[in-house]
């Protein structure tokens, strides 16, 4: 039986489509985004934020075993309430979620927030995610309610700073020989606004227990420290170490007004680019979650070349920039030695005095 309707022989139509140009971007410069990060006084740990000019429609899929998450149930597709103000990441596992009063709070201050119910009180929905870097002995936790707020503050548009700041201040990567042959992680960020569709960016906090491998060449960026150097990489079947806490965060942003359902196909695919640079990937003391949302400013084209298309050619995009993210995390010159500028530096040093100084005020 075949297909008659002009609408069906469009869908299936196999003539090749314009190659579209694109052209890199930085996170921060996707329409209607902020971002911000804080450290604490050590630089042991942190937060980092990613702001939105008003709540907007988000998903969230979890894959890790051992997640530590905020508000994350009301962003499933059957839930009523599927918006958010910000998405924060921070260090601390189950104490880093205290950040999310300070990221709220700031937001009341400068506006943000909508009220709910016909209620006259404000709310503000964000969700958030933490990444485990508590120490190895028993030691002081950093307050992350302020660090929250701290962050939220500093959130502006523009350059995102990369490597061992805001939330992967603490982040290792490669842990699955024992934390104690670990190399540095962090956060990482690319985007590319493609013509004629929008712009997708794609910011990654990596703490994973698996090593970080270049897809384009098979080379293991970072991992276990092996013996005589270089990278000790994961090797199946053989012996691990005793299970490691680790985590990947991420959140993929695009300007291009999509609804939840594409939202959540683009995450689908986003997971599976982000596999292909960390092994092992998913396990079960990983916290791995990705967050995708859209900022509504750009209409998707009216008519697609299949159904589908606008979330396929976004979700194509974006899970290739999530491995150019996780890369940009753990490159040496990004992470292992990475020095703020001395505007940033100065900056750092003005967030974490701030920071304490708010401790008292929030409780």
């Amino acid at each position: 039986m075949g297909v008659t309707s002009r609408a069906g022989r469009r869908y299936l139509r196999s003539e090749p489509r314009e190659a579209v140009a694109e052209r890199r971007v930085d996170f921060g410069m996707i329409p209607g985004v902020s971002v911000g990060q804080a450290e604490s006084p050590e630089r042991a740990s942190g937060v980092t934020v990613v702001l939105f000019d008003h709540a907007v429609p988000m998903v969230v899929d979890v894959r890790g075993g051992a997640s530590a998450t905020y508000d994350t149930a009301s962003l499933s597709l059957d839930a009523t309430f599927g918006r958010r103000w910000a998405v924060f990441f921070s260090g601390g596992s189950l104490f880093g979620l205290d950040a999310a009063r300070g990221v709220r709070t700031r937001i009341l201050e400068v506006g943000g927030g909508h009220r709910a119910f016909s209620n006259p009180n404000v709310v503000v929905p964000i969700s958030g995610a933490a990444l485990f870097d508590l120490p190895t002995r028993r030691a002081g936790i950093p307050d992350y309610l302020p660090l929250g707020y701290e962050a939220a503050r500093q959130a502006a548009p523009g350059t995102v700073a990369t490597g061992r700041v805001g939330a992967g201040a603490g982040a290792t990567v490669g842990k699955y020989l024992g934390r104690q042959r670990a190399m540095p992680g962090g956060i990482g960020a690319a985007a590319a606004c493609i013509d004629r569709l929008g712009t997708v960016g794609v910011l990654v906090a990596v703490n994973s227990v698996g090593a970080i491998r270049d897809p384009s060449s098979g080379a293991w960026i970072a991992g276990a420290k092996g013996r005589k150097g270089g990278v000790d990489p994961p090797r199946f079947p053989g012996v691990f170490h005793r299970p490691e806490r680790g985590t990947t965060l991420g959140i993929v942003v695009t300007d291009v007004a999509v609804g939840r359902p594409a939202l959540a196909r683009i995450a689908h695919m986003v997971h599976a680019g982000i596999a292909s640079a960390i092994s092992p990937y998913h396990s079960t003391s990983d916290g791995d979650v990705l967050f995708v949302a859209s900022t509504e400013r750009l209409h998707p084209p009216r008519r697609e070349a299949w159904p589908g298309e606008v979330a396929d050619r976004l979700g194509r995009r974006a899970a290739d920039l999530a491995v150019v993210a996780v890369l940009d995390a753990v490159r040496p010159e990004k992470s292992g030695s990475f020095r703020p500028s001395t505007e940033g530096a100065s900056r750092g040093r003005s967030h974490r005095t701030r920071a304490n100084s708010r401790r008292e005020s929030f409780r």
